[in-house]
């Protein structure tokens, strides 16, 4: 893997952090260049995982049999669709690339093969077919973006214990690399093991990558600060994130549950969750909260308060 390459593929693991906005800024290599069909998929991976998949559709080359490009199209039509019949057709195109890929007349070598599991997989468990998501993954791969995204379903359905088996058993045969620091650090910060100490490290570690610079990932330092109970630095972390991107929903919402814990003054929690319900009403923290004072109400409403005892003379 030449130097370049292994920049761009540091840098897609970094996506969730934010690096996905600079890797879709860089150039693709010479067609000619070896690195041209793995850069390509990267790039266009990064525009789905940004939510524009039109830009990614917009980089593959027409009629092109290769199947991981192929994946990546379908996948990108998956996350466009604007109906159930055009997500399911897409669906329908990966199922059938999954089959596709265990002949040998196909376009593509073992790694682009690996990729489809791996697309598929990320688009069966986005339309909730986790059992079919998991099988297609193969929960004894030994392909490293499959483990991540096999313990990605596994947190989602509150199996940490299958999620960290799945880490366990990569550690024997995966190399040390960022994405296996990455994987362990999402456990972590799911679980809450050694009060979130590898992950508040790994962030802190990424903080001084100087290729990576992202409002996102001083919000994810900030998370993991308030889980530790450290408000006034994660109230630092968040507000230097703000400053970055301002409006970014997931550094408010955090910035919001750091003032109520104390970092701000009550008056002061109380208007910046006016301010996110009213500007992200979607947002799942703001869905939660709100569901929570509804049900609240609700079980008010089934209690009767007795008058007050009159006191005789």
């Amino acid at each position: 893997m030449s130097s370049d390459l292994y920049h761009i593929k540091q840098q897609f693991t970094l996506g969730r952090l934010g690096a996905y906005k600079a890797l879709v800024k860089e150039a693709l290599p010479d067609e000619n260049s070896p690195d041209y069909h793995a850069a390509l998929l990267y790039k266009a991976r990064s525009f789905i995982a940004l939510n524009e998949p039109v830009s990614a559709l917009e980089l593959i080359p027409e009629g092109s049999e290769n199947v991981a490009l192929k994946a990546v199209a379908s996948l990108a039509r998956y996350v466009a669709a604007s109906g159930s019949e055009q997500a399911e057709a897409a669906l329908e195109e990966l199922r059938d690339l999954s089959v596709e890929i265990e002949g040998d007349d196909i376009e593509g070598d073992d790694k682009d093969k690996a990729l489809v599991r791996v697309l598929a997989g990320t688009a069966f468990a986005r339309a909730g077919e986790v059992e079919e998501a998991l099988e297609t993954l193969g929960t004894e791969t030994e392909d490293l973006e499959a483990v991540a995204v096999i313990v990605q379903i596994y947190l989602s359905i509150n199996r940490s214990d299958l999620a960290k088996k799945q880490f366990d058993r990569s550690k024997r045969w995966a190399e040390d690399d960022l994405l296996l620091q990455l994987i362990e650090s999402t456990i972590g910060l799911a679980t809450g093991k050694d009060n979130y100490a590898n992950t508040a490290s790994f962030y802190t570690e990424q903080l001084g990558n100087p290729s990576l610079t992202s409002p996102h990932l001083l919000t994810a330092r900030g998370v993991t600060r308030i889980l530790r109970g450290e408000i006034q630095e994660a109230k630092s972390d968040l507000e230097e994130s703000l400053e970055q991107q301002k409006g970014d929903a997931e550094a408010e919402a955090a910035y919001v549950v750091a003032a109520g814990l104390g970092a701000l003054k009550k008056s002061e929690a109380e208007e910046l969750w006016t301010k996110l319900a009213a500007e992200h009403p979607s947002h799942p923290y703001v869905q939660d909260v709100l569901q929570k004072a509804d049900l609240f109400t609700q079980s008010a409403a089934a209690f009767s308060v007795p008058p007050p005892a009159s006191v005789s003379a």
